[in-house]
């Protein structure tokens, strides 16, 4: 998950929202990025959820889903956010969750 989050940083860094819209790659990207995080999310054990009660397992997972399945109805404006501002805060928390493990 780290690595993902890490990675979508990286593909943004620079950029702006208008960019989803003129580079196809970069939404390639991003999108993708997402949906590894969600399938690593879904992937981590209840046990090791609880010991990070503060970060959205089941919003990360359906976000996951939601990407997956519906992928000609993407609002790109919801993966500008997600990748700006949602997914660099879930990073102290998978770190310190690694920590623990």
């Amino acid at each position: 998950m780290m690595e993902a989050i890490e990675a979508a940083s990286d593909f943004i860094d620079g950029r702006n929202r208008g960019d989803l819209d003129s580079d196809r790659q970069l939404l390639f990207a991003i999108v993708r990025a997402i949906e590894i995080a969600g399938e690593a999310a879904a992937r981590i054990s209840p046990e090791s959820r609880a010991l990070a009660p503060d970060v959205p397992w089941q919003s990360i997972v359906s976000m996951r889903n939601r990407l997956i399945h519906g992928y000609f109805d993407i609002d790109r404006s919801i993966v500008w956010k997600t990748a700006q501002e949602e997914l660099p805060l879930l990073l102290p928390a998978l770190r310190a969750l690694t920590e623990k493990g």
